[in-house]
């Protein structure tokens, strides 16, 4: 039989185990949880820095003036407005 005494040190050192996993868990749950929150803020910024550039790429694209589009026109010239439409597209 074994005595009183070692099954308190058993139940205090398995008490012990199980509540420094409950709590070592939990940090490591809260790291990883800030992380994860700072990747999400990170990605949305890239993402809107993304939209951003390709917003204003096609604004400047709208504007270029220098393409005739009129075919009566003796300036005229097909295949710029092709490229162009292959380009916005």
């Amino acid at each position: 039989m074994v005595s009183t005494t070692v099954n308190v040190v058993r139940y205090t050192a398995l008490f012990t185990g199980v509540a420094y996993g409950w709590y070592h868990r939990r940090s490591l749950q809260a790291v990883h949880d800030k992380h994860k929150l700072n990747d999400a803020a990170h990605h949305q910024e890239k993402l809107i820095a993304e939209a951003k550039e390709a917003w204003k790429r096609k604004k400047d694209a709208a504007n270029d003036t220098t393409l005739i589009t009129d075919p009566e026109d003796p300036r005229f010239d097909l295949e710029k407005l092709i490229a162009k439409w292959e380009k916005s597209s």
